[in-house]
Protein backbone atom coordinates (compact mmCIF):
# COMPACT_ATOMS: atom_id res chain seq x y z
CA UNK A 1 0.00 0.00 0.00
CA UNK A 2 1.33 3.15 -1.15
CA UNK A 3 0.40 6.28 0.85
CA UNK A 4 -0.37 10.00 -0.38
CA UNK A 5 2.90 10.75 -0.72
CA UNK A 6 3.48 7.53 -2.36
CA UNK A 7 5.65 6.52 0.63
CA UNK A 8 5.68 2.87 2.14
CA UNK A 9 3.98 2.32 5.56
CA UNK A 10 7.03 2.12 6.80
CA UNK A 11 9.25 4.77 5.26
CA UNK A 12 10.24 8.49 6.95
CA UNK A 13 9.73 11.26 4.65
CA UNK A 14 12.85 12.90 3.09
CA UNK A 15 14.76 14.70 5.62
CA UNK A 16 17.15 17.23 4.80
CA UNK A 17 19.33 19.30 7.14
CA UNK A 18 21.11 23.20 6.36
CA UNK A 19 23.73 23.55 9.55
CA UNK A 20 24.48 27.42 10.19
CA UNK A 21 21.05 28.74 8.43
CA UNK A 22 21.52 31.67 10.91
CA UNK A 23 24.35 33.16 11.20
CA UNK A 24 24.53 34.85 14.57
CA UNK A 25 23.12 31.63 16.45
CA UNK A 26 26.12 29.67 18.44
CA UNK A 27 23.90 26.62 16.35
CA UNK A 28 21.51 26.65 14.16
CA UNK A 29 19.53 24.00 11.53
CA UNK A 30 17.12 23.98 9.05
CA UNK A 31 15.32 20.86 8.86
CA UNK A 32 12.75 19.83 6.29
CA UNK A 33 10.84 16.61 7.16
CA UNK A 34 8.63 16.81 3.66
CA UNK A 35 6.88 19.69 3.70
CA UNK A 36 7.39 20.11 7.00
CA UNK A 37 10.27 22.98 7.86
CA UNK A 38 11.30 24.17 11.16
CA UNK A 39 14.11 26.57 11.65
CA UNK A 40 15.72 25.66 14.88
CA UNK A 41 18.22 27.81 16.44
CA UNK A 42 20.99 27.87 19.79
CA UNK A 43 21.60 30.79 21.53
CA UNK A 44 24.15 30.87 24.60
CA UNK A 45 23.51 33.22 27.85
CA UNK A 46 26.09 33.33 30.41
CA UNK A 47 23.12 33.24 33.16
CA UNK A 48 20.62 30.62 34.46
CA UNK A 49 17.23 30.89 35.88
CA UNK A 50 17.06 32.18 39.63
CA UNK A 51 16.49 28.73 41.12
CA UNK A 52 19.65 27.44 39.53
CA UNK A 53 21.80 30.59 41.20
CA UNK A 54 24.88 29.08 42.79
CA UNK A 55 24.63 25.51 41.96
CA UNK A 56 26.60 25.60 39.46
CA UNK A 57 24.25 23.51 37.17
CA UNK A 58 23.34 24.98 33.67
CA UNK A 59 20.04 24.94 31.60
CA UNK A 60 18.46 23.84 28.86
CA UNK A 61 14.80 25.01 27.44
CA UNK A 62 12.53 26.09 24.10
CA UNK A 63 10.54 28.07 22.70
CA UNK A 64 8.38 26.64 19.74
CA UNK A 65 6.15 29.13 17.40
CA UNK A 66 4.40 28.59 14.00
CA UNK A 67 4.39 31.33 12.08
CA UNK A 68 1.26 32.79 10.60
CA UNK A 69 1.39 31.71 7.41
CA UNK A 70 2.55 27.44 8.04
CA UNK A 71 -0.41 26.43 7.42
CA UNK A 72 -3.38 26.67 4.71
CA UNK A 73 -4.75 29.60 6.45
CA UNK A 74 -3.39 32.18 8.38
CA UNK A 75 -3.00 31.99 12.00
CA UNK A 76 -2.63 34.59 14.76
CA UNK A 77 0.36 35.48 15.84
CA UNK A 78 0.90 34.99 19.19
CA UNK A 79 2.66 36.86 21.12
CA UNK A 80 3.87 36.52 24.73
CA UNK A 81 1.35 36.07 27.70
CA UNK A 82 -0.94 34.88 24.61
CA UNK A 83 0.77 31.73 24.25
CA UNK A 84 -1.70 28.49 23.21
CA UNK A 85 -2.26 25.71 24.96
CA UNK A 86 -0.72 23.30 22.29
CA UNK A 87 2.33 25.61 22.06
CA UNK A 88 3.42 25.68 25.63
CA UNK A 89 3.11 22.50 25.49
CA UNK A 90 5.26 21.28 22.34
CA UNK A 91 7.86 24.04 23.68
CA UNK A 92 8.18 22.12 27.10
CA UNK A 93 8.27 18.53 25.16
CA UNK A 94 10.98 20.53 23.26
CA UNK A 95 12.76 21.49 26.35
CA UNK A 96 12.64 18.13 28.87
CA UNK A 97 13.96 16.11 25.66
CA UNK A 98 17.08 18.02 25.31
CA UNK A 99 17.95 18.69 28.93
CA UNK A 100 17.78 14.79 29.25
CA UNK A 101 21.16 14.36 26.48
CA UNK A 102 22.76 17.15 28.44
CA UNK A 103 25.17 17.20 31.69
CA UNK A 104 24.09 20.10 33.32
CA UNK A 105 26.88 20.38 35.35
CA UNK A 106 29.63 19.90 32.57
CA UNK A 107 27.51 22.80 30.60
CA UNK A 108 28.04 25.09 34.08
CA UNK A 109 26.31 28.22 34.55
CA UNK A 110 24.85 28.95 31.48
CA UNK A 111 21.47 28.96 29.68
CA UNK A 112 21.03 27.28 25.82
CA UNK A 113 17.99 27.95 24.33
CA UNK A 114 16.49 26.73 21.06
CA UNK A 115 14.07 28.55 19.40
CA UNK A 116 12.44 26.55 17.08
CA UNK A 117 9.95 28.29 14.67
CA UNK A 118 7.63 26.79 12.08
CA UNK A 119 7.90 27.99 8.72
CA UNK A 120 5.86 25.57 7.16
CA UNK A 121 4.03 23.02 8.82
CA UNK A 122 2.80 19.62 7.10
CA UNK A 123 2.50 17.20 10.21
CA UNK A 124 5.28 15.96 12.87
CA UNK A 125 6.11 19.89 13.93
CA UNK A 126 7.06 18.89 17.37
CA UNK A 127 9.41 15.90 16.10
CA UNK A 128 10.99 17.51 13.72
CA UNK A 129 12.01 20.30 16.12
CA UNK A 130 13.63 18.15 18.87
CA UNK A 131 15.31 16.19 15.88
CA UNK A 132 16.51 19.80 14.44
CA UNK A 133 17.00 21.20 17.81
CA UNK A 134 19.44 18.45 19.08
CA UNK A 135 21.98 19.27 15.99
CA UNK A 136 21.67 23.33 16.66
CA UNK A 137 21.99 21.80 20.36
CA UNK A 138 25.29 19.91 20.06
CA UNK A 139 26.93 22.53 17.55
CA UNK A 140 26.42 25.39 20.13
CA UNK A 141 27.94 23.18 22.89
CA UNK A 142 31.10 22.74 20.42
CA UNK A 143 31.22 26.08 19.89
CA UNK A 144 32.11 26.04 23.88
CA UNK A 145 33.95 23.39 24.05
CA UNK A 146 36.50 25.30 20.91
CA UNK A 147 36.23 28.17 22.64
CA UNK A 148 37.86 26.94 25.80
CA UNK A 149 34.33 27.97 27.71
CA UNK A 150 33.67 24.41 29.32
CA UNK A 151 36.08 21.26 29.12
CA UNK A 152 33.93 18.91 28.63
CA UNK A 153 31.37 17.96 25.81
CA UNK A 154 28.22 18.89 27.72
CA UNK A 155 25.98 16.38 25.54
CA UNK A 156 25.97 13.08 26.95
CA UNK A 157 24.02 11.31 23.73
CA UNK A 158 21.76 11.97 20.74
CA UNK A 159 18.44 12.34 20.65
CA UNK A 160 15.64 12.29 17.73
CA UNK A 161 12.04 12.13 17.79
CA UNK A 162 9.48 10.77 14.66
CA UNK A 163 5.78 10.23 15.02
CA UNK A 164 3.75 6.85 14.25
CA UNK A 165 -0.44 6.31 13.75
CA UNK A 166 -2.47 3.65 12.49
CA UNK A 167 -4.66 5.18 9.61
CA UNK A 168 -7.23 3.13 8.28
CA UNK A 169 -5.76 0.45 10.39
CA UNK A 170 -2.78 0.54 9.37
CA UNK A 171 0.18 1.29 11.35
CA UNK A 172 2.52 4.39 9.34
CA UNK A 173 5.37 5.65 10.31
CA UNK A 174 5.90 9.88 10.22
CA UNK A 175 2.42 11.12 9.75
CA UNK A 176 1.76 13.93 7.03
CA UNK A 177 -0.73 16.07 8.22
CA UNK A 178 -3.23 14.49 6.10
CA UNK A 179 -2.78 11.09 7.32
CA UNK A 180 -2.25 12.67 11.04
CA UNK A 181 -6.26 14.72 10.77
CA UNK A 182 -7.44 11.15 10.13
CA UNK A 183 -5.57 8.96 12.22
CA UNK A 184 -7.23 6.59 14.90
CA UNK A 185 -4.20 6.68 17.47
CA UNK A 186 -1.49 8.99 17.51
CA UNK A 187 1.91 8.89 19.04
CA UNK A 188 4.82 10.83 19.09
CA UNK A 189 8.12 8.86 20.57
CA UNK A 190 11.68 10.59 21.41
CA UNK A 191 14.26 8.27 22.64
CA UNK A 192 17.71 8.17 22.72
CA UNK A 193 20.97 6.82 20.95
CA UNK A 194 20.62 3.72 23.22
CA UNK A 195 16.69 2.99 22.56
CA UNK A 196 15.72 4.63 25.68
CA UNK A 197 12.31 6.30 25.39
CA UNK A 198 12.04 9.98 27.05
CA UNK A 199 8.71 10.49 25.76
CA UNK A 200 5.45 8.56 24.57
CA UNK A 201 2.98 10.42 23.86
CA UNK A 202 0.18 8.03 22.45
CA UNK A 203 -3.55 8.75 22.16
CA UNK A 204 -6.67 6.94 20.54
CA UNK A 205 -8.24 9.75 18.38
CA UNK A 206 -11.16 8.01 16.69
CA UNK A 207 -10.80 4.53 18.58
CA UNK A 208 -8.92 2.20 21.45
CA UNK A 209 -5.89 0.17 20.52
CA UNK A 210 -4.20 -2.96 21.89
CA UNK A 211 -1.06 -3.72 23.60
CA UNK A 212 0.41 -5.38 20.83
CA UNK A 213 -0.63 -2.75 18.67
CA UNK A 214 0.95 -0.24 21.14
CA UNK A 215 4.26 -2.83 21.02
CA UNK A 216 4.18 -2.70 16.96
CA UNK A 217 4.16 1.42 16.77
CA UNK A 218 6.83 1.82 19.36
CA UNK A 219 8.64 -0.70 17.57
CA UNK A 220 8.06 1.26 14.12
CA UNK A 221 8.98 4.61 16.15
CA UNK A 222 12.61 2.85 16.79
CA UNK A 223 13.54 2.10 13.41
CA UNK A 224 12.39 5.84 12.64
CA UNK A 225 14.19 7.22 15.03
CA UNK A 226 17.39 5.06 14.32
CA UNK A 227 17.51 6.31 10.83
CA UNK A 228 16.92 10.03 11.94
CA UNK A 229 20.11 9.46 14.42
CA UNK A 230 22.21 8.44 11.18
CA UNK A 231 21.10 11.30 9.74
CA UNK A 232 22.10 13.64 12.35
CA UNK A 233 25.73 12.09 12.62
CA UNK A 234 26.44 14.11 9.37
CA UNK A 235 26.28 17.40 10.80
CA UNK A 236 27.59 17.32 14.42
Amino acid sequence: MLRIDQRSLTELRSVRLTVDFVEYAEGSVLIEAGKTRVLCAASVEEKVPPFLEGKGLGWVTAEYSMLPRATHTRSSREREGRVSGRTQEIQRLIGRSLRAVVDRQALGPRTITLDCDVIQADGGTRTASITGAYVALHRACSQLVKRGIVTTHPVKTAVAAVSVGIVGGEIMLDLCYEEDSRADVDFNVVMTAEHEFIEVQGTGEGGTFSRARMDALTTLAEQGIDQLLEIQKRYI
